[in-house]
């Protein structure tokens, strides 16, 4: 995915304190759908590059978090970056959301992984021509969520595989298999899936 090309930071996201989180908040905005343009191809990320992603997430939508996460302390900053993380976690997009995803997992796997939706309704969902409804959406900002947090281990063709591959922790059961018809993201097998992919921000991919 296009965020994990940065390849340096600059200041203040030198510090590990800010960079993790501000490096989750690219993850995040990425898989929902949230950047556009030159934001897409960063290769540094440093206050200059940062202003830019804060534009686009306040065109976005996004504006509540945005003045303090300027604010000129690294600890006050970072505090800021945690909230802005949180709101995307809280505020599923449907209408980016199918922007991205549809390019990461294939309309077939995402069809599939949104409980067997059918292909056109899929379709009129993502065009934009029938408005998508709330369980749908929901659905869709969580595998949104579990791209996010695949994206620092996998390629967008191992982000895929690792739906479809039995995992020892989810009683040898693919993702995809814990996804079934009519789930909720509270559900315990999509929450299963969640807790197995966030995992994967803190240890070697699996």
């Amino acid at each position: 995915m296009s965020v994990l090309q940065i390849e340096s930071v600059g200041e203040p996201f030198t510090n590990p304190e800010l960079s993790e989180p501000a490096f989750d908040v690219l993850k995040r905005a990425d898989a929902m759908g949230l950047l556009e343009g030159k934001v897409r191809r960063l290769t540094r990320l440093d206050r200059k590059s940062w202003d830019e992603i804060l534009r686009i997430l306040q065109k976005a939508g996004f504006a509540t978090a945005l003045p303090q996460a300027r604010a000129a302390s690294v600890g006050d900053l970072a505090q800021a970056v945690r909230a802005m993380n949180q709101a995307l976690e809280d505020s599923p997009s449907p209408r980016h959301e199918w922007k991205r995803l549809p390019e990461v997992l294939g309309d077939d796997l995402l069809a599939e992984l949104l409980g067997g939706l059918s292909p056109s309704s899929l379709r009129r969902y993502e065009a934009g021509v029938r408005p998508t409804p709330d369980d749908v959406a929901q659905r869709l900002h969580l595998l949104a969520l579990v791209t996010a947090d695949l994206a620092g281990a996998y390629n967008e063709a191992g982000i895929r595989q690792w739906f479809q591959r039995t995992r020892t922790q989810l009683d040898h059961r693919s993702p995809r298999q814990l996804l079934r018809r009519g789930w909720r993201a509270d559900d315990p097998g999509p929450a299963r899936v969640r807790d197995l992919a966030r995992s994967l921000t803190a240890s070697p991919a699996t």
